[in-house]
């Protein structure tokens, strides 16, 4: 086996690079904050287990929030707000909590039904031609018309 440069790898970069995964880092994000090139990140994720399966975990909390979020702006959501007002003559603002509606959103919904049920919500549609498709020549498709002007008259 030939010596090659001793790895820069360290065990505890499996859990750092879950929770970089987990807050959206790309591999080439996850390169930066280690200050290593992204093939070393392949490497690292080829060479070492619990690194590969780290990002992976990492990677699937992103995405779930992702999912959710998506799903949330589909049938919509309330969420906690607050007004601030400054009425006349008064010295300090006005909080005023409330609950603010969010309504769903027509884009959200349709992404999510052609990706959940393909079936019945995607654009495309299946056309079944049938039938035969007759090939004419020029002189026959004149010799046509010369016959449709001739009845028209």
């Amino acid at each position: 086996m030939a010596a090659g440069r001793p790895t820069s790898y360290r065990q505890e970069f499996a859990g750092q690079a879950e929770k970089l995964a987990a807050l959206g880092a790309t591999d080439i994000e996850v390169a930066d904050f280690f200050e290593v090139d992204v093939r070393t990140v392949y490497r690292w994720k080829h060479d070492h287990e619990e690194f590969c399966q780290a990002l992976n975990v990492g990677k699937t909390k992103a995405d779930e929030r992702v999912v959710n979020s998506l799903y949330q702006k589909a049938i919509g959501y309330e969420q906690e707000a607050v007004k601030i007002f400054m009425p006349g003559g008064a010295t300090e603002p006005v909080y005023a909590p409330y609950r603010e509606k969010i309504a769903p959103d027509t884009t959200a919904a349709i992404f999510w039904l052609k990706n959940r049920q393909p079936e019945q919500w995607r654009d495309k549609q299946e056309v079944n031609h049938s039938g035969s498709v007759e090939v004419t020549t020029k002189e026959q498709r004149d010799a046509a018309v010369a016959a449709a002007t001739r009845a028209d008259r």
